[in-house]
């Protein structure tokens, strides 16, 4: 299951000189989950960028706390150390992560899956890298590990059991729900019009400073590409998951980071690129992923199903080329 985002920008257009800012901004940015954060603010009122921050820093410092698989004592980390087969309190905010999560685990046929940390550590993808190929041994060994089968949450409190000695790692959906708790944070203090992005996730709320959509661009792994796909969207969270930067090479074979929990085994399908736009941006987050897994085919029919909006670049043998669900195709038309 894919570990790290590929690259999505956003077209500040209005910091590069196109025009004037017609609305007064407040940006803010700092470190957070492994990578950085970067908020923007249209017509912030009476709200200082220096309270903000200070704020903002305090509260992703604590959802850390919660969902980092870094921090020792942090309660995912507790949870991961936790006795198999007992009933274990959990706070709401890691109770809705992982209901999420199986959700998504359960739309995709398993093809994101949180217990997927074993197959990443084997493959040397985690914390630990190296650059060889398991036995089938170590892969069967790990599998065994794996499936969010072997979690049990309770439908009326935030409880879970692990019914087997489960890893969770939230890495594929947590910088998405941080994005959403901002967001919502930030609605509470009545800012209408906003951007929040954390480590390539976004979502975006109201006006753009220019004083329409917001406008993201999606890269093109391609390096022989010019500039980036524009895409307009507004009040909608969005996640891209890539393929192209991740990878270790042996024996003339690409292996690839993106792992997949079914099979154990790197992807070899040909997708570059999943973008996914949802108005939870934790969601968008985790369906990037699991269309990472899935391959261009596979994700493109399960997008048409559900209507969901995605935006998938594929290596071909004549370079690179672009598909979308029919649920994205309007925004392509706000340009």
């Amino acid at each position: 299951m894919c570990q790290t985002k590929a690259a999505i920008v956003l077209l500040l257009l209005f910091l590069a000189g196109c025009k004037p800012a017609p609305e007064p901004v407040i940006q803010i940015s700092g470190a957070t989950m492994g990578t950085t954060y970067h908020v923007t603010l249209v017509n912030p009122g009476e709200l200082r960028a220096d309270e903000l921050k200070r704020d903002l820093d305090f509260q992703l410092e604590h959802f850390n706390t919660i969902a980092s698989t870094y921090i020792g004592d942090s309660e995912l980390n507790r949870l991961n150390r936790a006795a198999v087969g007992e009933w274990h309190d959990i706070s709401p905010v890691l109770y809705a992560i992982l209901n999420m999560a199986i959700e998504v685990s359960w739309l995709s046929g398993g093809a994101f899956d949180i217990t997927v940390a074993p197959l990443v550590n084997l493959w040397g993808f985690g914390p630990q890298k190296h650059e060889y190929v398991p036995d089938q041994a170590g892969i069967d060994a790990a599998m065994a590990l794996v499936g969010y089968q072997k979690l049990e949450m309770d439908m009326l409190e935030p409880k879970m059991l692990k019914r087997e000695a489960v890893q969770l790692d939230l890495s594929a959906i947590a910088k998405g729900y941080g994005v959403d708790a901002t967001a919502v944070w930030l609605a509470s203090l009545g800012v209408t019009d906003y951007l929040v992005e954390i480590g390539g996730e976004m979502r975006m709320a109201g006006k753009s400073p220019r004083g329409d959509s917001w406008r993201i661009g999606v890269e093109n792994p391609d390096p022989d590409a010019e500039g980036v796909l524009p895409v307009a969207v507004t009040d909608m969270g969005v996640a891209t998951s890539g393929d192209y930067r991740n990878y270790f090479e042996k024996d003339g074979k690409r292996y690839s980071h993106t792992i997949d929990p079914r099979t154990g085994r790197p992807i070899t399908h040909r997708l570059a690129s999943v973008t996914v736009l949802d108005p939870s941006c934790a969601y968008a987050d985790a369906l990037a992923t699991a269309f990472s897994v899935m391959g261009g085919d596979a994700a493109l029919a399960m997008a048409n199903s559900q209507d969901i909006p995605i935006y998938l670049i594929e290596k071909t043998d004549e370079g690179f080329v672009s598909r979308y669900s029919d649920a994205f195709a309007p925004y392509l038309e706000e340009q």
